[in-house]
């Protein structure tokens, strides 16, 4: 491969990466900000946020990765809401073994052992706290995936003009709804 065509490529990656990690950049935030406000944990916010940053980049990649594999086009030619719940499970899933992987991880490097790890795990890891986060790395990857898939669906783009650029029924060619009446008898 010319060094032209993988710079090419590589340029391709990271503009596909942009918006999936922008996405979770904000709302892993958001997810720390609101667990820090209900727990009043002020302390050390800004490492926090930057280790939010961070994961939101992997998983940013993570899914250009994971939208590479064919079994996340398993559903794809099945009604829209079957996409985007399974797609969204297989993403939460992943992300649930990372997030124990990082905290067996922790604890290993702090001196842990293997014979102490159920008591660790039942005395020390706070399931309440990892249950919210899960929760809302569920609802985030909810609405990724749904706004995703309805932009494929639409069109590549179509989204973004829609929200950001033009409106539908500005545009000369766009169906008029105001002749639509209440009455189906009517039609």
């Amino acid at each position: 491969m010319s060094p032209r065509r993988f710079a090419h490529l590589i340029l391709n990656e990271a503009k596909e990466a942009v918006a999936p990690t922008l996405f979770f950049i904000v709302g892993f935030n958001v997810i720390l900000l609101t667990t820090q406000l209900i727990l009043a944990d002020y302390y050390g916010q800004l490492l926090n946020f930057a280790g939010a940053t961070f994961s939101a980049l992997v998983v940013g990649k993570a899914v250009l990765v994971a939208n590479a594999m064919p079994l996340l086009r398993r559903f794809d030619k099945a009604p829209l809401i079957r996409p985007i719940l399974f797609k969204t499970l297989v993403y939460c899933a992943v992300v649930f073994v990372f997030r124990i992987i990082e905290k067996l991880v922790e604890y290993f490097l702090g001196g842990g052992t293997f014979r102490d790890l159920p008591a660790e795990f039942a005395e020390h890891f706070t399931w309440q706290r990892f249950a919210a986060i899960q929760i809302w790395i569920f609802v985030l990857f909810l609405i990724y995936v749904g706004v995703t898939e309805i932009n494929a669906l639409l069109g590549k783009g179509s989204l973004w003009r829609i929200l950001f650029r033009e409106r539908p029924s500005n545009r000369p060619d766009a169906p008029s709804f105001q002749s639509v009446t209440a009455d189906p008898a009517q039609h």
